[in-house]
């Protein structure tokens, strides 16, 4: 059985909370010794947190959580209920421009990922999240 955490840290309706959630991940997992995941969870986090701040008015917030199995989990809840649009199964990661990699990046690069309702703080929502096996 490994180790399991959970944190969550709010966010505002602003896109400097793309390079914050970041930068808090990479000391989360670092401070858990799992380095060997933060360059894709990094990533991966951007993405989502870039989504939910781009795309939605309210605040938001990433989850970062270890299960009793080991998986690394990462979410981003947003105040926007609408699930998000499906990746097009066409999208190839190195053709996706800089901006808008968005969920065919998240696809790609996890283990799994998907989306659930959430009404969490209070408000209408939806998490999307993706999870990394610890190797």
């Amino acid at each position: 059985m490994s180790e399991t955490w959970d944190y969550t840290l709010h966010i505002p309706n602003d896109l400097r909370a793309v390079t914050i959630s970041r930068r808090t991940l990479r000391l989360i997992l670092t401070m858990h010794g799992l380095i060997g995941l933060v360059d894709t969870a990094e990533l991966l986090a951007a993405e989502l947190v870039s989504n939910a701040v781009r795309h939605t008015k309210g605040p938001a917030a990433l989850r970062v959580r270890r299960s009793p199995e080991g998986v690394v989990w990462i979410g981003a809840w947003d105040t926007d209920p609408v699930p998000p649009e499906p990746p097009d199964s066409s999208e190839t990661v190195a053709g996706l421009e800089e901006v808008g990699r968005g969920l065919g990046l998240v696809g790609a690069c996890a283990d799994s990922w998907g989306w659930q309702p959430s009404g969490r703080f209070g408000q209408r929502g939806k998490y999307v999240w993706c999870e990394l096996g610890v190797a």
